[in-house]
């Protein structure tokens, strides 16, 4: 099998994340993530959450923070093989989370205070320019598809 791989630029990184919430039967979430160089995926996630989260906002931030150091490899990989990563984009479809993962503490209420080292992961890469997180409709959401567990 040859895998053909192209791109419209080495040093721009685009990843879209999504989770879908409590749809297994232990009530955990779902996370699927899809890494590109725009025009294929390079690397796909597809798995079930290790902890039960409280609302999909929760379980949002929790998919983005698994799937973050994914995003640490490639780009330190490619760094070191001579292609500096400019620019380094996610996309995500849930608002709340993304105004938790860009203000932090700021935009966090009692209700999500404990989900605090999570979102300082991600906050500290958004903080430091290593990150941009921008919203992407659900309906172009291309994580959306890696999402949905199988149903028996």
């Amino acid at each position: 099998m040859k895998r053909k791989l192209s791109v419209f630029d080495l040093h721009t990184m685009y990843t879209w994340v999504d989770a879908s919430y409590a749809v297994h039967p232990d009530m955990r979430s779902h996370t699927g993530g899809a890494l590109s160089f725009g025009v294929r995926a390079l690397n796909v996630m597809s798995r079930k959450q290790r902890l039960n989260t409280t609302s999909s906002t929760e379980a949002e931030v929790v998919g983005t923070s698994d799937y973050v150091p994914k995003k640490i490899w490639f780009q330190m990989f490619l760094e070191e093989q001579g292609f500096p990563i400019k620019e380094n984009i996610m996309y995500q479809d849930n608002q709340s989370a993304i105004c938790l993962e860009r203000n932090g503490r700021r935009s966090c209420g009692q209700a999500s205070r404990h989900i605090n080292i999570r979102y300082v992961f991600v906050k500290d890469r958004i903080d430091n320019g290593k990150l941009r997180i921008e919203y992407c409709p659900t309906e172009n959401m291309l994580a959306d598809f890696f999402t949905k567990p199988m149903q028996g």
